[in-house]
């Protein structure tokens, strides 16, 4: 029997009946769409760790639908090694250096140019937040009414998503959840330790908001000062939602050694699926999140040749991954989030609700039902991808080894 879960994941595989991944790439102009089923349930030990997966019985899994997505050819650059990878990592933080190799390949990814595309990944993100049979599941034209549990407890508080994966199991995406919170149209178990995971990985220095703020880590130095040291040891904790999201990627290829994996989340949710774009390489479309730019620093993350198999898409009247919902009259100081970073990694797609839509910048703008139903849906095209090359996060901060110098550890 599964334990309580911490991450519930639904597999999805889409590909030509029949076809390997390289006739998958070399084929992608006659076959365009990729075609997603459900394939497992996922759930975490009660160590919070370790990963265990339950089949769909096959009988059943006959009878799920599928769900198109184009498809386009895709450059990414990924670690040759990941042991190399989390060395690099290990000696940046002792500030010694080594070296990372990086392979270049193209592979199917998800064609960005596509509003339809967009959609059907904004709504593997939407349901992330439930399961399926909730009321809040979203329906697709009466395909998504899948009715099987997946074991979510109601008391399982850590991190949640689905996973879809290919009948050939060739290509899979996984699906990340953000935040649950009363202030954006949500909430439930895992309320505390994402609003943990927001403060840590996209506030300038452990949510040090002002005098009246409880911050999530004791990094704070006095006067505009964080201690870097004392920020990176707070992002190492194995119960955090980056290791756990590691974790789970090396499970997936490990059940699926030959697949080509996709990452897709909201909000919190879109930020952990860029890290693990860059971590291992694999394509990503992340929907209204935070900068994590920021945090990938700060976790050692070895920065690749390119991260533009990393797209970030959002709207410019959501105050959070634009780093606005700051300030004492912001929602998010009301309800104690420093989401503060805006700075991306990747390419962005921006939409201009504001200028094309006249829409105010309102936190209420940032719920991933906002894309799917009243951006997505519109008859324009998907904005050019762009870097945010002039980007800069936490400008009036000063980051340093300031504990050390004063209180120095044992």
């Amino acid at each position: 029997m599964l334990t309580p879960i911490l991450v519930a994941i639904l597999l999805v595989a889409s590909s030509v009946e029949g076809a390997s991944i390289q006739e998958h790439i070399s084929g992608l102009v006659g076959v365009p769409v990729l075609n997603f089923q459900l394939r497992h349930f996922h759930t975490l030990a009660p160590d919070g760790k370790t990963v265990l997966f339950q089949d769909v019985a096959h009988a059943s899994l006959q009878a799920m639908p599928r769900y198109p997505i184009r498809v386009k050819p895709t450059k990414r650059h990924r670690p040759s090694s990941q042991a190399a990878f989390h060395e690099f990592r290990r000696l940046s933080k002792r500030s010694m250096s080594s070296r990372v190799n990086w392979e270049e390949d193209t592979i199917p990814g998800p064609d960005i140019s596509s509003n339809e595309t967009l959609g059907v990944l904004a709504r593997m993100s939407f349901n992330a937040y439930n399961e399926p049979g909730d009321s809040g599941w979203y329906d697709l034209e009466g395909q998504w009414n899948i009715s099987y549990p997946v074991g979510w407890e109601s008391d399982s508080d850590g991190l949640r998503g689905h996973v879809f994966s290919t009948p050939d199991n060739l290509t899979v995406v996984l699906s990340i959840k953000g935040t649950s919170a009363s202030i954006l149209g949500g909430g439930g178990p895992t309320q505390r330790k994402d609003k943990l995971n927001d403060n840590l990985l996209y506030s300038c220095c452990c949510a040090r908001v002002d005098w009246s703020w409880s911050t999530v880590c004791g990094c704070y130095a006095g006067a505009g000062k964080c201690d870097t040291g004392c920020l990176e040891e707070s992002l190492a904790e194995e119960t955090l939602f980056y290791p756990i999201g590691v974790n789970l990627y090396n499970n997936l290829t490990y059940m699926y050694p030959d697949a080509n994996i996709w990452v897709t989340g909201h909000s919190l949710g879109g930020g952990l699926a860029s890290l693990l774009g860059v971590t291992f390489g694999t394509p990503v479309v992340a929907f209204e999140s935070p900068g994590e730019r920021l945090a990938a620093r700060r976790l050692h993350l070895p920065s690749p040749p390119s991260t533009h198999h990393i797209t970030h898409v959002y709207h410019n009247a959501d105050p959070i991954p634009l780093g606005a919902c700051t300030g004492k009259l912001s929602t998010c100081y009301a309800a104690g989030y420093a989401l503060e970073s805006r700075c991306h990694l990747g390419k962005t797609v921006l939409y201009d609700t504001v200028g094309q839509l006249e829409w105010s910048v309102d936190i209420r703008t940032h719920g991933i039902l906002v894309i799917i139903e009243k951006v997505l849906t519109l008859p324009w095209k998907v904005p050019v991808p762009a870097p945010e090359d002039d980007c800069i996060d936490c400008f009036a901060w000063e980051f340093g080894d300031f504990l050390n110098k004063t209180n120095p550890k044992p």
